[in-house]
């Protein structure tokens, strides 16, 4: 037996859970959390005993001893920004968590579990590659507002993780490459992985880039503004149609991608427009990242839930080929990523880092 890893990643609706033995997944689920539950709390950090208990419960119930692992591993809320890497989840961390001073996202909850659970037991808790990971360009940040710039929140566990396994199989060091990287998911980023730093992405929260399944991405500021100030909508309210009431779920009344799917083959025509209208706003969105690194792309990488969609990979995939080669790795290997990187920490193959 080798080092066992508990792994945690909080989603909107769902908490999924896994049990590593060294790289060995012994055990994986998805505890699902309904919506009218979810809704019940105020905050995110107030469903920290509901799914907590939700994951111990579901330990329990498999037979697995939390008290025979050796690390527990979370995934990285909206911290400050910090630089790619494993870092041991500590009580500065925890408290900024708690206070969310970046905004609300249910990824908060991973470092705060992890650490309840590991000092539980007695064990060390970690995080890998937290979605506030910042490498941007200082020429990427600024915008033509002076009070405002541009913030690197995105999907960098996956992102981070899929440029290794794309590197491999281009048989070059990641750190050799320049690959444009597009997580399709509930949310969407496109980062520019220049030499192995992301240079740039979008803010896959706060309204930046492609429309996705529940984000409205982009939208012109002048008829947004006039909104906000209408008197028709909370703050609370121009929120949601940003982030959980926007995109695909604003046009159609559904996130769930197979019921879309459903609807494209039985003929609704409106319900494939706006589709490609997401294809291609995330096809306009890679368009532009080629220019970041002037043309120069090895690759073009499409990862996350969406691209088991062959639909919707061959829209993109049309669109933005002439730029590069399309690489396609469907799914995400966030758990995976979670427990190596806490696995190189205990192993000694690399040292957890602080968060200050």
């Amino acid at each position: 037996m080798g080092k066992k890893i508990l792994a945690i990643n909080p989603g909107s609706t769902s908490t999924k859970i896994a049990v590593f033995d060294e790289e060995e997944v012994v055990f994986k689920t998805t505890v699902r959390h309904s919506t009218k539950t979810i809704g019940q709390f105020k905050s995110i950090i107030e469903q920290y005993d509901f799914r907590k208990d939700a994951i111990l419960d579901t330990l329990d119930a498999e037979k697995i001893d939390i008290n025979t692992l050796d690390g527990v591993v979370g995934r990285g809320g909206m911290l400050k920004p910090i630089e790619s890497g494993t870092y041991a989840v500590n009580d500065e961390m925890v408290s900024y968590m708690k206070q969310a001073p970046r905004g609300e996202h249910a990824s908060n909850l991973g470092c705060v579990i992890a650490k309840e659970i590991g000092d539980r037991i007695g064990v060390p808790s970690f995080i890998v590659d937290p979605v506030a990971v910042d490498e941007m360009d200082d020429i990427a940040r600024y915008t033509g507002m002076p009070e405002i710039n541009r913030a690197s929140l995105f999907h960098a566990l996956n992102q981070k993780a899929v440029a290794l396994k794309a590197a491999r199989d281009l048989e070059r060091p990641y750190k050799d490459l320049n690959l444009i990287i597009a997580h399709l998911g509930g949310g969407i980023s496109v980062g520019v992985h220049k030499k192995g730093r992301v240079v740039d992405v979008n803010n896959a929260l706060d309204g930046d880039g492609p429309m996705s399944p529940e984000r409205s991405g982009s939208v012109p500021l002048g008829p947004l503004y006039k909104m906000c100030f209408s008197g028709k909508y909370t703050l609370d309210e121009i929120k949601k149609k940003n982030y959980g009431k926007g995109g695909l779920v604003a046009h159609l009344g559904t996130n769930d991608g197979f019921e879309i799917e459903k609807r494209i083959k039985n003929g609704d025509e409106k319900a494939l427009f706006i589709y490609r209208v997401m294809c291609y706003q995330i096809a306009k969105e890679i368009g532009s990242c080629a220019t970041v690194i002037s043309g120069a792309v090895d690759a073009i990488v499409l990862t996350g839930g969406l691209a088991y969609d062959q639909l919707l990979v061959d829209e993109i995939s049309g669109r933005t080929k002439f730029i590069a080669p399309v690489m396609v790795y469907p799914g995400e290997d966030e758990m995976e990523s979670l427990a190596l990187g806490a696995l190189r920490v205990l192993n000694g193959e690399e040292t957890a880092k602080t968060y200050e």
